[in-house]
């Protein structure tokens, strides 16, 4: 739980999806076992952390849907206000920015898709994670964002804290 007077964005790349249907559109692609495997671990590490959100603002693709479901269904106790949002989908920063800036809770969950995400979340901190992997945000990567605002809309780019980051793309 974030103190009153803060946001909390919890930014995740959706997990990994399958390829073995070449004639399905990118869109409609869903996750692979391991991408359910990373999705529902992930659900683990955001339920034991107390990062669970209160909205999240998700793109339409069948695989950023099915990592939001495997999610909430790992550990999740609370049942967020969910927004499906199409313009997510391969979106610039600036339109991720722009759809957070619309958000209305506390804490916010958004999931999206390389490169735009990358780039958004090596925007939003003033120091970035010293992790090797985070310019590359792989899938099922999350980082947790905390910022000093009482709106969303008051967010700015490199006004945010990293409070945590973490990769779960179901590699051993």
């Amino acid at each position: 739980m974030t103190p009153l007077g803060y946001k909390r964005l919890i930014l995740t790349r959706h997990a990994k999806s399958a390829w073995d249907d070449p004639a399905l559109d990118d869109h409609d692609r869903p996750l692979n076992e391991r991408g359910r495997n990373s999705a529902r671990a992930l659900g683990d590490w955001i339920a034991s952390r107390g990062y669970e959100p209160e909205e999240v603002l998700c793109s339409t693709a069948t695989r950023t849907r099915e990592t939001w479901d495997y999610v909430q269904s790992a550990a999740l106790e609370s049942l967020p206000q969910v927004r499906m949002e199409g313009d997510l989908y391969h979106a610039s920063p600036d339109v991720m920015l722009k759809i957070l800036q619309s958000a209305s809770a506390q804490t916010v969950m958004m999931i999206g898709h390389n490169p735009g995400i990358a780039e958004f979340a090596a925007s939003l901190p003033a120091r970035a994670p010293l992790d090797p992997d985070f310019r590359r945000y792989p899938t099922a990567a999350t980082l947790v964002v905390d910022f000093q605002a009482d709106d969303w809309s008051q967010i700015r780019p490199g006004d945010g804290t990293a409070m945590d980051f973490v990769r779960l793309d179901g590699r051993r």
